[in-house]
């Protein structure tokens, strides 16, 4: 189930809803919960099992690490931390990984070992890294045990980010599992913020992703260099609309529960640098890849070899958590080696530059890995680089006319809303009920409407 889809906007979210609030505050997180759970069975009804066991395993791993630093038995309770990312990391790599290793092997060694052809269970890379966070920031002292497994429960399957994230820390909501308070002030809130994501997903990735579709599945051998850079500004704008509308849903719902998510994009189009542009693409991921994997290894605090190194190893982490695919290892391998030129000298020379030369540069070199992270297969994705560079032979034909002829004003839109003029402008509809109502109501039936007969409505993230 997905939430722009008839079914989740007309029949699951009310339904949720109208029970939560006449619940008793004690079963509210218990509401929640078996909702979370009916929510992620509605598509995977076996991997429920998965979701219930590690929601087992880290609520004990917790209580043990509790246990143990209660008992000064530090020792004990860092083999406990240890053990739960070991479980968690299993699971994630046996499902997620498991065929991509056989498959390797077999071409290393010339084997015909069968692959497992296990399907994937959807958000497990958002929710094995909210879990593992909790046994660690109990270990730091930075949360506090849960002693309730339902409200814990609850936090591990929590819907509204279940999917596709943000990626919530327990230490964010920690206080909100047991204390939260659902308001209409709120609510109003949560659902401004919900309508502006699916409209951002419904309304604009949903009919810019159609062209990528159409281009992508042309033969580059012929393509002329503007469809190529048409095709891959197509799907630089349908990921951002689709995974930062999926995230605003999230929020949002969050929200109208009484819950505060934390942000997971900020405007990363408008950046002057690729340093700046992983601040604020998905944030949730960056800010826990920094928490638990670069500062736990030294982070800069060790010299330029070792900052290097541990920037390696975190975006060599970030390409292998997108996928089990060397092109998403190779993507990685890509940003890790322009942030690295960045942190020892790029970044000074881009702070002298004026800024549409070093958000042109940005611009350009995120274009480039989007062709690489779009591909699967890296002799294509080098075919369709070739193309954007005039290995097709022409610079354009009728098609790429009619291509900018029928999608030019939607591109324009995209350009626009990627800035941060729509945030501006929404402050204002919030600070007017009316406007707000009405802006509401505008985005809900629109989308709706394209929803009713919609034949394409894809979740590019469902896959990690």
């Amino acid at each position: 189930m997905v939430f722009s889809s008839i079914l989740f906007l007309f029949r699951f979210l009310p339904a949720v809803l109208l029970i939560y609030v006449i619940a008793p505050r004690s079963w509210k997180n218990a509401v929640l919960f078996l909702a979370s759970l009916f929510f992620y069975a509605w598509g995977e009804p076996v991997y429920v099992v998965l979701m219930l066991f590690s929601t087992v395993v880290d609520y004990t791993h917790g209580r043990l690490v509790n246990r143990f630093l209660g008992q000064g038995k530090r020792g004990r309770a860092k083999w406990a931390v240890a053990s739960s990312m070991l479980i968690n990391l299993l699971l994630l790599g046996f499902f997620k990984y498991a065929d991509f290793l056989v498959s390797n092997l077999n071409q290393l060694l010339g084997t015909n070992l069968p692959l497992l052809q296990l399907g994937l269970p959807i958000g497990i890379s958002f929710y094995t890294f909210q879990t593992m966070s909790y046994t660690i920031d109990i270990y730091r002292g930075d949360a506090k045990v849960q002693k309730n497994i339902i409200a814990f429960g609850a936090y591990v399957a929590l819907f509204p980010q279940l999917i596709a994230g943000p990626i919530v820390r327990y230490k964010t909501v920690a206080c909100e599992l047991d204390h939260r308070r659902m308001d209409a002030d709120g609510f109003g809130e949560g659902a401004f913020r919900f309508s502006a994501g699916l409209a951002k997903k419904v309304l604009l990735a949903n009919q810019i992703g159609i062209l990528w579709e159409q281009i992508s599945a042309g033969s580059t051998a012929s393509m002329p260099a503007l469809t190529a850079w048409f095709g891959i500004l197509a799907f630089a704008f349908q990921i951002y609309f689709d995974f930062s509308g999926y995230s605003d849903m999230a929020i949002g719902l969050g929200r109208m529960f009484g819950f505060h998510f934390p942000e997971n994009f900020d405007h990363p189009y408008e950046s002057a640098s690729i340093t700046e542009f992983w601040r604020r693409w998905h944030i949730s991921l960056g800010t826990w890849f920094r928490e638990y994997v670069y500062i736990p290894l030294g982070g800069n605090r060790k010299g330029p070899g070792r900052q290097v190194f541990n920037l390696a190893v975190v975006w060599l982490l970030t390409g292998i958590w997108h996928g089990a695919s060397w092109n998403f290892v190779a993507w990685g391998a890509y940003f890790g080696i322009l942030l690295i030129v960045e942190k020892l000298f790029l970044l000074k020379i881009l702070e002298r530059l004026p800024r549409f030369a070093a958000h042109a540069y940005a611009l350009l070199l995120v274009l480039f890995g989007w062709v690489i992270f779009a591909f699967e297969d890296l002799s294509q994705g080098a075919k369709y680089l070739g193309a954007m560079f005039g290995a097709g032979g022409s610079l354009a034909d009728g098609n790429t006319a009619w291509l900018l002829l029928n999608y030019g004003v939607l591109l324009l839109i995209l350009t626009l809303g990627s800035t941060g003029l729509p945030a501006r402008l929404a402050r204002r509809f919030r600070e007017n009920a009316m406007a707000k109502g009405l802006f509401l109501s505008a985005m809900i039936v629109l989308s709706v409407a394209f929803l009713v007969n919609a034949s394409y409505n894809p979740f590019l993230y469902f896959r990690f």
